[in-house]
């Protein structure tokens, strides 16, 4: 049978070589997914339907099929455990986060899970599939302790996004593709925890080229009691230069 497309060739292994010379162990992906909802930090949590931990939220993920890559059962997990659509579930922005290795993280046997980070525009409740009972966002804090050590893997995502909203145009992907400078400050003060000064932050995001681009056609009422509010969409920079920096002693 030839290789895949786009594959390397599998080569044979060494003459001699005992692959069971070492204890096996399975390999899963776990997912931090954080959208904005009403104003406040959710994050995507589904309510395990097996033991062990069962009846208690957990990250959306599972285990690495043996002939797909981490990423791949990423956005796998994430449309059968949320009932996005693939076509939804491959669009996103998926990051790796780190890889989670302790040799006692999972009680059934040794699991080494790739975690991954993924910031979304608001999106429909999910329902559950797989091994989840059901699939909800929850406002971020607002649940007790998590499955596994799914509590560090949230916290470090959770760190990650916030530091990457200073120096990347990564909080673009918390907005729909038209969004208003109004709604993409709010995506800094969701996740910072921090109200930001609306001329100063105005000002450093037209100031950095490349980060928003205006969009030609009317402005959109925002239901406050100002003047409508021109919209934008995401521009062609990846970085911000000089970074928009939290203030001072505020972590996420």
């Amino acid at each position: 049978m030839s290789a895949a497309r786009g594959s390397t060739p599998r080569e044979r292994a060494p003459e001699g070589y005992d692959p069971y010379a070492f204890e096996p162990f399975a390999v899963t992906v776990d997912l931090a997914v954080f959208t904005v909802r009403d104003e406040r930090l959710h994050v995507l949590l589904v309510e395990r339907g097996q033991e062990p931990y069962r009846g208690a939220w957990a990250l959306p993920g599972g285990f690495v099929l043996p002939r797909e890559s981490s990423e791949q059962a990423a956005r796998r997990e994430l449309a059968e455990e949320t009932g996005l659509s693939e076509d939804t579930a491959a669009s996103l922005h998926l990051e790796q986060l780190r890889t989670y290795s302790d040799p006692d993280r999972d009680p059934r046997m040794r699991v080494v899970s790739v975690a991954y980070t993924a910031l979304v525009p608001d999106l429909p409740e999910p329902r559950g599939g797989g091994d989840a009972v059901r699939a909800q966002w929850v406002p971020h804090g607002l649940y007790g302790p998590l499955a596994f050590d799914h509590d560090r893997i949230l916290a470090d995502a959770h760190e990650r996004v916030g530091a990457k909203l200073e120096y990347s145009c990564l909080a673009t992907a918390f907005c729909t593709p038209e969004f208003t400078l109004g709604e993409l400050r709010q995506v800094y003060e969701t996740v910072w925890g921090v109200d930001l000064d609306r001329p100063n932050f105005r000002r450093k995001v037209l100031a950095t080229p490349g980060f928003v681009q205006a969009v030609e056609g009317p402005p959109r009422l925002t239901g406050g009691r100002g003047k409508p509010a021109a919209l934008y969409r995401a521009g062609a920079a990846t970085a911000l230069h000089p970074p928009l920096l939290r203030p001072e002693g505020r972590t996420p």
